[in-house]
């Protein structure tokens, strides 16, 4: 493929987002094909009857890249740049990552199912990016498809502004073909493919529905356009290439989702929803990207006021961002988006994370199956780096520069589980597996535990941990034992409490000496920040190099908090007053001090023990709501909604984690194995009072042992 015939106003970064079994990976398939990149169809098997699939296994099995992190294809006129994410829930990092790298997307649901609990996630995440996105209504061949229904949903669960762009002729069995409302002619997809698109008239049955959905179409869309109003009032024709200028810049303002139909399954409707990415997605010409001034930072100016914006101009000072890092035979593939100037291989650029300049061996382009090893990738590109060391969210730049792209949001994790290898000599794999983890995911997490030096996986949910311990078995060949899964339960304060705390020591040489005064206080429940330090001493009471020390021993608290022994979360600790020694006090003794004023004021906050919360929905045929609903309260769920969606009931509950686990089988077994749920993490809330006496006295149990096995 020649990519440099392509100017950058024709490229689109584009990502599929879905909830899991909406045919995401069917349609990637199709775009594959349609576009020349794959030469036979291959089926994502138990797609038709709507069996999850494990990604990593799909993967394996098939051997083409849907799942690697970005594919380049070419498209007509347009250089589509496709970033694949999976579809579960615990996999939120996935799409995260990729949203933040993403231009554009299209947000797939399923004409049966239409808005799940996993499109509520999706669609927060654009958001947060400001997305613009494209809906594809799929599965409409069926049973119980119905477009209509999924795009109310879109405007009365999502938000959206939905704009019906096409029509569907017949549904289920009967689904033909599909009408374009732009140029009002009937579509249908021949070849044993559907690569051949018949363009006729509109036949008779469906042309008083056309004409209907055109004129809703045209009030919806001139709702944006001054001209286009003033010519519908006049009753003039709208140019159609002022039609699809409307639409694209209501499109990339998120002032409007053009909704397209089809079935990828029996390759009908994919060809049209491709001229669509190329005509109303963005460019990376159309959006605004920031970096931060990591300079500016360290001279203490805050992050609002540091930040730059990023210009995609190829001969500007190199910025670009490492945002998912696989591994294959050739080593760490790290695929990378470039914002702003260009990236030469060979050449040295500077990671502020790492705080050193790095070398960039080889950058390939990945087409499919194929890789195309490039010179030099420009502003716009998403290519990969090969056999660079760095980990996913890491900033390059120019050797003169230092900053740092915006991060992108990782939730923390919820739950945690300790792993060990079964025979000794499994060790070394098992550790080179969890290393390539953690660069490779920023929610999965791993630590050794100080007191039973056992090592501890951290991660999103029970499923997310599992497809981990069973890589390790696979792809490393370890053998390993997996404990029993357990909540990161949090601490905080409710109230504000003074503290006031001296520390002095004398042994014979030089003493210690510090003296600290102020107030800890909780945060509010919404608060982005967990810990927040404020320097408030005035007169030099407490000399300048010493608040450093004294910051560093009230962060250091919060890692085991004292009233359970759990991380403690939105506090603020003001440092009002204290007082210190010519001679013996040091920035030691202020940390020591620090620490301790942390401990007494916090156990006199009335501080209280927060729990998981889990946003649970469970889809089960309607015969079973009784017991499912039952069920759920018996976990100290609170029921938040339910739905009626054919015979299937979708309710909605809010379940504590401690209560879920082993859930999939009790469901499984109370609903004949009919019913499905998704989970994923809402919110801490405060955990009964009687959990909370358990918890800190199992946590006073262990100090007791410990300190008298000493």
């Amino acid at each position: 493929m020649n990519k440099k015939k392509f100017e950058l106003k024709d490229y689109r970064n584009i990502g599929i987002s879905a909830h899991i079994d909406s045919g995401k990976t069917t349609l990637s398939e199709r775009i594959l094909f349609y576009t020349g990149m794959i030469h036979r169809i291959q089926e994502v098997r138990g797609d038709g009857d709507g069996a999850k699939m494990d990604f990593m296994e799909l993967e394996k099995e098939r051997g083409i890249t849907i799942t690697s992190a970005a594919v380049t294809i070419q498209w007509k006129n347009t250089l589509i740049q496709l970033i694949d994410t999976p579809g579960h829930v615990d996999f939120t990092i996935e799409v995260e990552r990729s949203l933040s790298v993403l231009d554009g997307a299209v947000l797939v649901l399923c004409g049966v199912s239409g808005v799940q609990s996993q499109s509520f996630t999706v669609d927060r995440q654009m958001r947060r990016y400001g997305v613009p996105c494209l809906a594809f209504i799929n599965k409409l061949d069926r049973a119980g498809a119905n477009p209509f229904k999924v795009k109310e949903q879109l405007r009365a669960k999502l938000g959206h502004n939905p704009v019906m762009m096409q029509l569907p002729m017949g549904l289920e069995d009967d689904f033909a073909g599909i009408i374009d409302l732009i140029r009002m002619t009937a579509n249908y997809f021949d070849g044993k493919n559907g690569e051949f698109i018949r363009e006729e008239e509109i036949p008779a049955e469906y042309q008083e529905q056309a004409n209907e959905y055109r004129t809703h179409m045209f009030d919806s869309v001139s709702m944006f356009s001054d001209e286009m109003m003033e010519l519908m009032l006049e009753e003039k024709e709208v140019p159609e290439e002022l039609l699809h200028t409307v639409i694209r810049e209501a499109t990339l303002e998120r002032k409007i989702t053009p909704v397209y139909i089809g079935s990828a399954y029996k390759n009908k409707g994919v060809q049209l929803l491709l001229d669509a990415i190329g005509r109303y997605l963005p460019s990376p010409l159309d959006r605004r990207y920031y970096s931060i001034d990591n300079d500016k930072l360290a001279e203490g100016i805050a992050a609002k006021d540091a930040h730059i914006e990023v210009l995609p101009d190829a001969s500007k000072p190199l910025i670009a961002m490492a945002f998912k890092i696989t591994e294959d035979s050739y080593g760490q593939l790290t695929y990378t988006r470039i914002y702003q100037g260009t990236m030469r291989k060979g050449e040295n650029f500077y990671n502020p994370r790492l705080r050193k300049k790095q070398r960039i061996g080889r950058i390939v382009q990945m087409f499919a199956s194929d890789r195309l090893e490039i010179s030099e990738a420009q502003a716009g590109d998403i290519v990969a780096m090969v056999g660079v060391d760095c980990a996913s969210g890491d900033t390059y730049c120019d050797e003169n520069l230092n900053q740092t792209m915006e991060s992108m949001f990782v939730p923390e994790p919820v739950i945690e589980l300790a792993i060990k290898p079964e025979k000794p000599e499994d060790f070394a794999k098992l550790s080179k597996a969890l290393n390539r983890f953690t660069k490779e995911d920023p929610t999965f997490r791993v630590y050794v535990d100080d007191e039973s030096n056992e090592t501890i996986m951290r991660g999103m949910g029970e499923l997310h941990l599992e497809i981990y311990a069973q890589r390790i078995q696979r792809e490393y060949k370890a053998n390993v034992i997996v404990g029993q899964p357990k909540v990161n339960y949090r601490e905080a304060p409710t109230t504000p409490a003074l503290y006031n705390y001296k520390h002095k020591k004398q042994t014979g040489g030089a003493g210690q000496y510090a003296h600290v005064v102020g107030t800890l206080r909780p945060l509010p429940d919404d608060s982005q920040e967990n810990f927040i330090f404020q320097n408030k001493v005035v007169g030099g009471n407490i000399p300048k190099e010493f608040i450093p020390g004294c910051e560093k021993g009230f962060r250091e608290s919060i890692d085991k908090g004292p009233l359970a022994g759990y991380q403690v979360i939105r506090v603020q600790v003001d440092l009002e007053d204290g007082s210190y020694h010519a001679v013996d006090s040091s920035e030691m003794a202020f940390k020591i001090a620090a620490r301790m004023a942390f401990k007494e004021a916090f156990l006199e906050s009335k501080p209280v023990i927060l729990e998981p919360i889990m946003q649970v929905e469970v889809e089960t045929p309607s015969e079973f709501q009784g017991p499912v609903q039952g069920d759920l309260s018996s976990r100290r769920g609170l029921l938040t909604g339910t739905d009626m969606r054919d015979d299937f009931t979708v309710i909605e509950a809010e379940v504590p984690l401690s209560e879920m686990f082993g859930y999939s089988t009790d469901l499984r077994s109370m609903s004949q194995g009919k019913a499905t749920f998704t989970m994923e993490f809402a919110r801490y809330r405060p955990v009964p009072s009687s959990i909370q006496e358990q918890l800190v006295s199992k946590f006073r149990e262990q100090q007791a042992k410990g300190s008298s096995g000493q």
